[in-house]
């Protein structure tokens, strides 16, 4: 009877894993409000680069990729290694395609040289790259060239790229992320090689900053930036940002280890959604100079994750309440806020519910006024501070922020 019920057992198993690896291939689209669509679902793009092993375990035991998808996460930044693309790395890369299929999630390889052709050989490549994945259920997107206006990367290479990778692979965007350098008219050149398009930039260091050659050494830099990149992108491609977890201004000799805080952490997401963000990638969970010896051996920094961002990744995960207010239009209520000049906030309607999202830069603790709001909205939640809640009176209601504080709203409203 034992043996019975464990041969019931592996061939579930077998039947299960192999249904995810036999699925429809993914078919991802963006639609007119700048959301990704995958198999006709809006998702928000949260992602890490680079993710856990494909086969790793948390400290507890558990997989490393379930944990993050069970928090909420929706993409993995993956691909070729320094080293480039080998028999090798196309193993490994079936294998984070397969566990992302099983979990829910899409990879969005890193095609590194070979999305700038500069030979036969890297287009040779390139269209074995294309071929070997682009029917995978795991597939999500591609991440093209990196960071080319800083590098001065000509365009004709990527052009060139570019046209094989929609030739081939028509169901999946090409993703395009820049240096916090440049301005927007040398970044806009580039827009014509991507479908979505994108900055990285990591505000937290000693002395703070040095990411960014702006005047402002805050963590506000990613909104900065973000409102750049939406510039850049005019109003026709979504705007994907990259934020820390670790970074080389932190992890070089010379320079002292500096990890966000859960609040600085919370500040950046929120404040790249606030203005205009509809995918956030997180980068330098791997980095081994940031991990404990623990960690180490684990290949991935659960320490950061557990005690900073799952708990951010759960605010604004697939699972989270506030995730149908993320893949919704932007909102024409003319909300607006008064008392304080370092405010930022976007409105978003989904269903019934009227969210807004808002945050203080840097400046004074600080009342604040909201204005604009339907009249049906009278009494609101105030998401993630239960048992806190907020009431409306005219269309307005005011609230305290201090500097990098954030706050979000949600109002049941009759839809329009």
């Amino acid at each position: 009877m034992r043996f019975v019920i464990l041969r019931s057992l592996c061939l579930a198993a077998t039947w299960l894993f192999g249904s995810a690896l036999t699925a429809a291939a993914s078919v991802v689209t963006i639609d007119s409000d700048l959301v990704l669509v995958i198999n006709g679902q809006k998702v928000f793009p949260i992602g890490f680069t680079t993710p856990p092993p494909p086969d790793g375990k948390t400290p507890e035991g558990k997989s490393g990729l379930g944990e993050l998808a069970a928090a909420g996460a929706t993409f993995l930044r993956t691909g070729a290694p320094e080293e480039g693309w080998s028999d090798a790395t196309l193993q490994r890369e079936q294998q984070y395609m397969d566990a992302a299929a099983r979990y829910g999630l899409h990879c969005m390889p890193y095609l590194r040289e070979d999305a700038c052709l500069t030979s036969e050989t890297r287009e040779a490549q390139l269209r074995k790259i294309l071929n070997r994945f682009k029917d995978h259920p795991g597939l999500g997107a591609w991440k093209g060239d990196d960071e080319p206006e800083w590098a001065k990367t000509p365009l004709p290479p990527l052009m060139r790229a570019y046209k094989i990778i929609k030739e081939i692979d028509p169901n999946h965007p090409v993703v395009l992320i820049h240096a916090p350098r440049g301005t927007v008219e040398s970044l806009s050149r580039y827009n014509i090689v991507c479908d979505v398009v994108g900055a990285d930039i990591y505000p937290i260091s000693y002395p703070p900053g040095i990411h960014s050659l702006l005047t402002n050494r805050n963590i506000s830099l990613v909104g900065d930036y973000t409102r750049t990149m939406m510039e850049v992108a005019e109003g026709k491609l979504p705007v994907w940002m990259v934020l820390q977890i670790s970074w080389s201004g932190v992890l070089n000799p010379g320079k002292t280890l500096r990890f966000p805080t859960f609040a600085e952490e919370r500040f950046m997401t929120y404040e790249a959604i606030i203005n205009g963000a509809r995918g956030l990638i997180y980068f330098g969970g791997n980095n081994e100079k940031a991990m404990s010896p623990t960690d180490r051996k684990l290949g991935w920094n659960w320490t950061f994750w557990k005690r900073v961002l799952r708990p951010v990744i759960e605010e604004i995960g697939s699972k989270s309440p506030l995730y149908p207010a993320l893949v919704a239009p932007t909102s024409t209520l003319p909300v607006k806020v008064s008392g304080a000049d370092g405010m930022e906030w976007c409105v978003r309607e989904a269903g019934n519910d009227l969210f807004i999202l808002a945050c203080q830069r840097e400046g004074a603790t600080t009342k604040v006024e909201f204005s604009g709001l339907p009249a049906a909205a009278e009494k609101g939640e105030v998401v993630f501070e239960s048992p806190r809640t907020m009431e409306a009176r005219g269309g307005k209601f005011t609230d305290w922020f201090a500097p990098h504080e954030v706050h979000v709203y949600r109002f049941r409203v009759a839809p329009r």
